[in-house]
């Protein structure tokens, strides 16, 4: 944890430094498989849901808005999904079932066999998230785990995980690297089919 906040310079430049610990901690060849299943799953005319709780969620719909938009494939687009931006849908299912299965009756209602989950969540051990990724697991979906501090059991439970090796309660990091991995795949797409 960056402890040292004696000024507002030392913070920055420690803080800077420590993002530059964990990038060069991140796995490339996972980041590659990542962007590889979502070509695949373009492919295959299947979809691609993202969830997450807080600072995640918007992360999810940033990736959404990079992924579906940001390529600017309009002719053959990646079909991705937030399914952490239908307010109404959340706090329905949260109100009437409970906060622990906002995200599993969305899949279970949107979800194909084929399909792909990303799950995003520095603990890993969100009951939503967790309920959600088995239920992919169990209905033929794969699933990929953006995980940060110890990894939590969304990085044992899911096909494919990116993990940011941050220590527990460093949300700060943990969420920033999941917005460069974010930025990344985005840019990747823009390049790629620009050729």
């Amino acid at each position: 944890m960056i402890t040292d906040a004696s000024s507002p310079n030392n913070f920055s430049k420690n803080y800077f430094d420590y993002l530059k610990v964990l990038i060069d901690k991140l796995s490339i060849e996972n980041v590659s498989k990542f962007i590889e299943l979502i070509l695949e799953t373009r492919e295959n005319n299947k979809t691609i849901f993202f969830i997450g709780n807080g600072g995640s969620a918007s992360t999810a719909s940033h990736f959404v808005n990079d992924i579906s938009l940001g390529s600017r494939q309009f002719e053959k687009p990646f079909r991705a999904i937030s399914l952490c931006d239908n307010q109404a849908v959340i706090t329905a299912i949260g109100n009437d079932d409970g906060y622990e299965n906002i995200f599993l009756q969305q899949l279970q209602t949107q979800a194909k066999a084929g399909d792909v989950l990303v799950a995003i969540s520095a603990s890993g051990n969100s009951p939503n998230i967790i309920k959600a990724i088995n239920w992919a697991k169990d209905n033929d979906l794969s699933t990929v785990g953006l995980s940060a501090f110890d990894g939590g059991v969304l990085s044992e439970l899911s096909d494919l995980n990116i993990h940011v090796p941050t220590k527990i309660g460093e949300y700060g990091p943990a969420e920033d690297l999941h917005m460069v991995i974010c930025g990344l795949v985005g840019s990747f797409f823009r390049a790629h089919f620009k050729k």
